[in-house]
């Protein structure tokens, strides 16, 4: 099976403590031993802090997305490191994609300003033509409302793509924790577009990816493909 995992920044690294991502490098690195497994990390609160800290300096979107990139390419340096792969990570998808073909395990930052690492994951899903892309977020899934909100906000055990594009469009998602769909509209798009089978999982606890992967057993958000019924 092809796989890709996106790990968001916040999960991976909140507070750069090695144990997580060697706990994270060690699942990641057991599913490769069965599977082809790219890996997308995201930026986290150092990544916020940095955009902060430069939009007050008058640093323009772009810009401030450059810096978003470069903690993302940090992280994925890190757990990397963690895997004992490459240290430098891919920084375009065709490098991300033969790297993967190479050596069965991959892992790469942000790509370009103005996609966020859920778009990444997403779009290298697609392009590598992925069987399963697992969304470990600091969210255990996508809800009807903000569950931080609203104490009745319930969750979608399983989702049609379609379904996720309308509730991320309708409440202005851009991804950030606590809202209730934790992925941003362009990869709620990428989402539906590919057709991929999509689990959105709280990731605080890496082996949630592992027995999701190995054993399909998961509490969270099944995204399916537009058409695909209860069955």
């Amino acid at each position: 099976m092809k796989l890709v995992v996106s790990v968001g920044g916040s999960v991976l690294a909140p507070d750069l403590e090695p144990g997580r991502v060697a706990a994270y490098g060690d699942v990641l690195g057991t599913l490769a031993a069965d599977h082809e497994v790219a890996a997308v990390v995201g930026g986290g609160r150092v990544a916020r802090e940095y955009i902060d800290a430069a939009r007050e300096l008058g640093g323009n979107e772009i810009e401030l997305d450059q810096l978003g990139i470069g903690v993302t390419r940090l992280n994925a340096r890190l757990l990397g490191a963690a895997m004992d792969g490459p240290v430098k990570p891919p920084e375009a998808y065709d490098a991300a994609a033969e790297s993967l073909r190479r050596d069965g395990l991959v892992v790469m930052g942000g790509v370009v300003p103005g996609q966020t690492t859920d778009a990444v994951a997403a779009a290298l899903a697609e392009y590598v033509e992925a069987d399963l892309l697992v969304y470990a977020t600091s969210v255990p899934g996508v809800f009807d409302a903000d569950p931080n909100e609203s104490p009745d906000a319930e969750r979608y055990d399983r989702l049609p793509a379609a379904d996720l594009v309308e509730l991320v469009a309708a409440s202005g998602s851009l991804g950030s924790a606590g809202s209730n769909a934790p992925i941003d509209l362009l990869a709620a798009k990428l989402v539906q577009r590919s057709g991929i089978r999509t689990l959105v999982l709280d990731g605080a606890d890496p082996e949630r990816v592992r027995r999701a992967v190995r054993n399909g057993e998961f509490e969270g958000t099944e995204v399916v493909p537009d058409g695909v019924g209860e069955a």
